[in-house]
């Protein structure tokens, strides 16, 4: 049987995309390894089918983190039997690099993001051009590559010329819940810099529509700051990080959905979220970007509102259209059903069996 390590830097809990990888790939006969970080609000790992390890690291962020984790990620990775290493995004490719050019396995690289391009990054131009030097030092050494969605794959081969396959990020078809819908928006994610939750808490106040705020993140004080400021206490909730199912719950109790993403940063104009299908799932519609990747989708099932920029009045006018147009709603929740049926994991799941199938 072939081994597979796969190591990221987050906390296996709240990774969904490497917990289907990781399953599918040990349901089609490889032995799987998922190996991420501890955190001090890490909470105990479920049983899987595959195996599962999360390394200590002395520090949480920063230089440091990075160079902590990568030291000890490359010495797991060297003293344990595998076939094939795939380092997830740039932060821990240096150590698998290192592992499965000293071990002689096949080294697999899975972009989720244009690492160099986050907004964090383009603040700190001294430490981005130092993950860049890493980047166009080590993706020319690795064996196959590939990433969630084809504009990345499009950025990295104008980039560096380097062919990356496409294996999207859809999740586990599942009959939806049948909960009673209530009339709050919903966001949903990471509370960080460049997510729109600012403008998003602005248009709210414009609207009078309820809101919930599912996440954690960098920002969270600064956005209850802001919710205090504006008076919205009774309107907008925050529910911290949630499991899987309580995120399901909500979800499904939603009367929309909203993915915002700042258009200045490439990481995220080029993206695709996790949670746009996540209410596709749940057949909810969403207000999201006119970005590339939802353009495409757009063109095969209408799900969702597009916005051509973040600006408070023009996503309260969205907002405030769709609540008045009930027949256009309900044809937009039509199609997140018939979406549902095809943009699930069951089928994404092929493409990246073909890959693996070269190691």
């Amino acid at each position: 049987m072939k081994k597979i390590s796969l190591a990221v830097t987050t906390d296996l809990n709240h990774d969904q995309r490497m917990q289907r990888i990781a399953l599918s790939l040990q349901q089609a006969g490889y032995q799987v390894s998922l190996i991420g970080r501890v955190k001090k609000t890490s909470q105990p790992l479920p049983t899987t089918a595959y195996r599962k390890k999360r390394l200590r690291t002395l520090f949480e962020r920063g230089f440091l983190f990075y160079t902590f984790f990568n030291l000890r990620l490359f010495v797991f990775l060297l003293w344990r039997r595998s076939n094939g290493i795939c380092a997830v995004d740039l932060d821990t490719l240096p150590a698998a690099w290192l592992a499965a050019r000293l071990k002689g396995n096949t080294l697999f690289y899975d972009a989720h993001e244009l690492f160099t391009e986050v907004p964090e990054l383009l603040q700190r131009q001294r430490v981005r051009r130092t993950w860049e030097k890493l980047e166009a030092f080590l993706l020319p050494r690795v064996d196959y590559a590939y990433t969630v969605n084809q504009s990345l794959a499009d950025w990295y081969f104008d980039k560096y010329g380097i062919t990356f396959e496409v294996v999207r990020n859809m999740p586990f078809s599942k009959p939806p819940l049948l909960l009673k819908t209530e009339d709050y928006i919903l966001y949903q994610g990471a509370l960080n810099v460049g997510r729109g939750i600012e403008v998003l808490l602005d248009a709210v106040k414009l609207t009078g529509i309820p809101c919930v705020i599912a996440g954690d993140g960098d920002l969270a004080a600064d956005f209850k700051a802001q919710v205090e400021k504006l008076g919205l206490n009774d309107q907008v909730i925050f529910t911290g990080m949630l499991s899987p199912l309580e995120l399901q719950q909500i979800t499904a109790k939603a009367w929309l959905g909203v993915n915002l993403l700042d258009a200045t940063s490439p990481n995220y104009y080029y993206s695709l979220a996790n949670k746009f299908f996540d209410y596709v799932q749940a057949g909810k519609p969403q207000i999201c970007m006119a970005f590339p990747e939802y353009k495409r989708l757009q063109a095969d099932f209408e799900v969702a509102v597009l916005v051509d920029e973040l600006e408070p009045n023009l996503l309260a006018a969205k907002l405030l259209e769709l609540q008045k147009d009930t027949k256009n709603y309900n044809r937009l929740v039509e199609n997140c059903r018939k979406a549902a049926i095809e943009w699930v994991w069951e089928l994404e799941e092929s493409r990246l069996l073909q890959l693996y199938a070269k190691l």
